[in-house]
Parts: structure tokens; C-alpha cells; sequence
């Protein structure tokens, strides 16, 4: 039987994994690339250095017009696109940077995925539709000042008054919170954790943005206070009681987190692959010395692992096989494996390495808030100890 002829070695694709995409798969991943080579890596540093995204109403309806806003579901002016397509999507996005990673993952896997899921058909109609288009940004309310791992202790309460719902209560850390439409925020009530639909402009309401990060800097991030907010009775999410409904639309973000750090990864190993075949030290290029080789393989090793586990873990989520566990398995080692990428990278450019003139040292301070966010390391270690024991150590 005549064999196929090979592949030359490819150092960006070192095991050919491109060969596990569609055509449309790869499709998406270069029209979401194109979009970010020309709207975000021109400005990207200049916008992390002075700690702000300028255009976000801009670029979110730039995001919404490719059609990568809630790209996931289907109806009402979603793409319906596959996971592993959306992954790709999230790992192109956090290539260039996580703050706009971040600003779609909010947006479609957490404030319109819970619309989606376990909204009314009224909720689905007027908000899906504007937030898939970008013209509502929307943001995801769980996390408070004093209960970050553990949301069953929130302090948000609502209350029934007559018909209507009363919200009294703060939310802290929230991307795209002081620029949104809409938020959707989850709160005590007497028959347990509900959600709510919460147009921002709801007397009550509002986003004060949080400043002085060392991370995550270009990406819109707030506190909200919600001060006596009167919602009518139709703003509760109605198909979801209890801690499951945040739950779930966290385990979604955190598949996206899995391919999008990966993107980081990628974008620091191939700054250091491309600075180690121009910098020259002792008369060669650093490239050629072994140790620098021993980086750069090392580097590739894990980066292109973690994007196979990314496929993977795709894959099932595509077949509807995919477990909470196996998402966490995906984010606790990709995450923790993209930080390791990016500070290796950073000894490969050495002073340089600390430059905004090159990504290695935003992507790596942007990775220490990924890193904690949607579940810290700690967490997803416990999930999987459960898991591997059957001994919940939550508590113990």
C-alpha cells in the first residue's frame, strides 16, 4: 500500500494538528486571527499601558458583525457554531489578548448562555438578538467581595415585594460590568439562589470600574452595587432554582478559558522562537545553543499538549459527553502550563522580555488573573480529588 508523502516538519505545528480541523473550523480560526491582527495587536499595547479598552461598544459590534458573540447557541442571531470552534475562536482571541478574550467569554458564555439556557422566550427575544449583534454588552454577577470560591455564602439578596423582586447587594471583579446593557446577576431569595435579568439603567444600579490592575489591563472591569433595585416579577430567570444555574454557565467560560490560554501560550512561544533565530550572543544566534533548544522544545511540548487537550475536551463537549471534571481537568493544567510558557519565554528574550514591544509579559500578567478566575487552582485541584477519592474536600 503506497504511503502518503509527509509533511515537512512545521515548528508552529509541530504535530500536525491542524489535520484534526474542517475546513470550517478553520475558517472561523482565520477570520476571528484577521480580525484581531487588524483591530487589536496594533493597539493592544498602548492600551494595556495605559490601563484602559477605549473602543469596547466599537469592537464588541466588530465582534458581533463576525458573528463571535455568543457564537455557541443557536437562534436569535447566534452563529451556532461547534465547540471546537468556539475554542479556536477563544484561543485566537487570548493570542491576542486576554481582556478581549475575556470580553466575549463574558458576553456569550456566561450572560447570553444563561439567557439562553434558562431565560422566558420573552428574556430570548429582547435581549439575544442585540447582544449577539454587540450593540448590548452584557456581564455575569456571582462573585462578591467576601465570597469569591464559594457562592453558596453570597450576601445579595432579593426579596418578593408584592409582585415585584427587590435586589440589595454587591458584585465585585465583573468584566465588561460599567460599559453593559444588561447583567445578569444571582442572588439569595427564600427559595434559594435565582437569577436575574438587570437592565443597568434599573434605578439602584450602577458599575463603578475598578482601577489600578496589574493584570488584565486592557479590559473593562467592575464592581456592582445594587441599591434597592425593583425588578418586575418576568426579570427572574425562570427555568433554573439553585446554585446549578451559575454553575453551569461557569463550566461553559471555563471550556473557553482552556483553548484561550492556550492562545497566550502560543503568542509568547512563538515572540521567543522567533527573538531566539535573531538575537545573537557569542557570535550566533541564541537559538543555536542547547539550552536555549531545551527551552524552546519544552515550551512546544506543552503548548501544543494543551491544545490537543483543548480539541478534545471540544469534542466531547460537541457529542454532549464532556463532565464539569473534565473541564476542570483542562483549565487547571492549561492554564498553569500557558504561565510556565510565557515566563520560560520571558528568560529566552531576557530584558526585552519585560518590554510591551513585545507580548511576553502582558500575556504572562494576564494569565495570574486567569488563572484565578472561574475557579482558582485550588479549586479545580479539589474537583478532581473528588473526583479520583470520591471524598469531597471542599469542607474538610
Amino acid at each position: 500500500m503506497p504511503h502518503a508523502a509527509k509533511a515537512p516538519f512545521d515548528p508552529h505545528d509541530p504535530l500536525g494538528l491542524d489535520d484534526l480541523l474542517t475546513a470550517e473550523d478553520r475558517a472561523v480560526r482565520e477570520t476571528v486571527r484577521g480580525w484581531a491582527a487588524d483591530r487589536v495587536l496594533p493597539h493592544v499595547a498602548g492600551w494595556y499601558e495605559r490601563g484602559e479598552l477605549p473602543e469596547v461598544r466599537e469592537l464588541a459590534r466588530e465582534l458581533g458583525s463576525i458573528g463571535a458573540l455568543g457564537m455557541q447557541l443557536d437562534g436569535y442571531g447566534c452563529a451556532g457554531a461547534s465547540a471546537v470552534q468556539y475554542g479556536l475562536a477563544c484561543l485566537e482571541l487570548e493570542a491576542a489578548d486576554s481582556g478581549i478574550r475575556s470580553l466575549v467569554s463574558v458576553q456569550g458564555s456566561l450572560a447570553m448562555y444563561a439567557v439562553h439556557r434558562f431565560g422566558s422566550d420573552a428574556q430570548k427575544e429582547r435581549w439575544l438578538p442585540s447582544m449577539a449583534a454587540g450593540e448590548v454588552i452584557g456581564c455575569f454577577g456571582l462573585t462578591e467581595p467576601d465570597h469569591g470560591s464559594d457562592p453558596a455564602g453570597m450576601r445579595t439578596r432579593a426579596v418578593r415585594d408584592g409582585s415585584d423582586w427587590v435586589l440589595d447587594g454587591r458584585k465585585m471583579w465583573i468584566t465588561n460590568g460599567s460599559v453593559a446593557g444588561v447583567a445578569v446577576v444571582w442572588a439569595a431569595t427564600e427559595e434559594g439562589v435565582r437569577g436575574f435579568v438587570v437592565p443597568t439603567d434599573a434605578p439602584g444600579f450602577s458599575a463603578p470600574e475598578i482601577r489600578h490592575k496589574w493584570s488584565l489591563r486592557a479590559s473593562v472591569t467592575s464592581e456592582l452595587v445594587l441599591d434597592g433595585v425593583r425588578l418586575p416579577a418576568d426579570a427572574v430567570l425562570p427555568e433554573v432554582t439553585g446554585l446549578r444555574g451559575p454553575l453551569s454557565c461557569l463550566n461553559h467560560a471555563r471550556y473557553g478559558i482552556v483553548w484561550g490560554a492556550m492562545g497566550a501560550a502560543r503568542s509568547s512561544f512563538e515572540a521567543a522562537l522567533a527573538y531566539a533565530g535573531e538575537r545573537e550572543q557569542f557570535g550566533r544566534p541564541i537559538g543555536g545553543f542547547q539550552l536555549t533548544q531545551a527551552k524552546l522544545a519544552d515550551m512546544a511540548v506543552e503548548l501544543h499538549k494543551g491544545i490537543l487537550l483543548a480539541h478534545h475536551l471540544g469534542q466531547r463537549m460537541d457529542a454532549g459527553t464532556l463532565r464539569p471534571e473534565q473541564v476542570s481537568f483542562g483549565k487547571l493544567n492549561n492554564v498553569r502550563e500557558a504561565i510556565e510558557i510565557c515566563r520560560t519565554a520571558r528568560t529566552i528574550l531576557g530584558a526585552n522580555g519585560i518590554s510591551l514591544e513585545y507580548p511576553v509579559m502582558r500575556h504572562a500578567t494576564n494569565l495570574e488573573s486567569v488563572l484565578t478566575y472561574e475557579g482558582t487552582v485550588e479549586m479545580h485541584q479539589l474537583v478532581l480529588g473528588k473526583a479520583l477519592t470520591g471524598i469531597d474536600a471542599f469542607r474538610g
